[in-house]
């Protein structure tokens, strides 16, 4: 374990945990952990920008990607600075106050992407199940709707808990868990009553996370048994060809969610290293990958992209 400096659990200032003995390769490690957040923030800004620039791109397919990619990039924006931070040696604190905020944005922004997710699963449905009215149903107006309920649902529901956090004291040692703030790590240093935090966090996973995950399973219960009805092949694979990335999407993004919890729950005898490694996964494996998927995978953005490389190379 690293031999953290004595400290006041009276200070409002929390001691971020990067990988526990092995500080001395912290200047070796910093290298992949640079590369993953540039490729973040240059993948999902290729992807809006592309999304942008491209009129054949203006579909509610790729505004709902535009949502996923914007969730990704300030998801990487909300973590890069006390990652790269503590690993580049600039900062291993952090106060009440920015871990608060910054606690705040990880959980809203978690529950933006599954709620995103969730908004795809629908689109993937309206588009394979009933096509000829899938331009009607998904309006630009009806999009903006579901954003704007998405980012409500997100950030409006976590604010009761996150604002307790401020007004709780916290006399056990302030050493958190990962080289960024959670909600459930600040929990298990605060001496406090933290029932309510504790229920209502589990009570709004359920209502969120859970609820999401089971209505994306639906609607491709429901897709699979429309795509079956489907008399040739062709038409079936090219019908589930177009779910692909999102399936990918979910995959990346719910794996290394339960891998969390269960380590959490389950693995207290595990190494720290363990922890600290699901966590990073579980913060910036989404962002890395969705873009690459999506890239891959969608004709359109790979032709743009390829594109402009040739445009360069020329």
């Amino acid at each position: 374990m690293p031999a953290f400096p004595a400290y006041d659990i009276n200070s409002s200032t929390f001691l971020l945990t990067g990988f526990p003995g092995l500080e001395r390769e912290y200047p070796l490690l910093s290298i992949p952990f640079s590369c993953i957040y540039t490729m973040v923030l240059s993948g999902n800004c290729m992807v809006l920008h592309v999304i942008r620039t491209e009129p054949s791109l203006h579909e509610p397919m790729f505004y709902f990607l535009a949502m996923l990619a914007l969730t990704d990039l300030c998801m990487g924006l909300s973590t890069v600075h006390t990652v790269l931070g503590l690993l580049w040696g600039l900062s291993q604190e952090v106060s009440l106050d920015a871990c608060i905020a910054q606690t705040y944005f990880i959980h809203g922004l978690s529950l933006t992407e599954s709620g995103v997710l969730l908004a795809m699963a629908f689109d993937r449905f309206t588009a394979i199940c009933n096509p000829l009215r899938y331009i009607s149903i998904l309006t630009n107006v009806r999009i903006i709707k579901i954003g704007l309920g998405i980012l409500v649902r997100s950030f409006m529901f976590i604010i009761a808990p996150i604002i307790r956090l401020k007004f709780f004291h916290y006399c056990h040692s302030h050493v958190l868990s990962h080289s960024f703030c959670l909600h459930q790590d600040l929990l298990r240093l605060a001496c406090s009553d933290i029932r309510f935090n504790s229920f209502y966090a589990l009570a709004l996973v359920i209502c969120t996370l859970l609820f999401d995950s089971i209505l994306i399973l639906v609607s491709y219960a429901l897709i699979l048994h429309s795509v079956l009805a489907i008399a040739s092949w062709e038409g079936r694979l090219k019908s589930l060809q177009t779910c692909v990335s999102h399936i990918c999407a979910v995959l990346v993004f719910y794996i290394p969610i339960i891998g969390l919890t269960m380590v959490h729950r389950f693995g207290k005898h595990l190494s720290p290293v363990v922890h600290v490694l699901m966590g990073s996964i579980y913060i910036s494996f989404p962002p890395l990958m969705n873009p690459i998927i999506y890239s891959v995978k969608t004709q359109q953005i790979r032709g743009r992209i390829q594109e402009w490389f040739s445009m360069k190379r020329k």
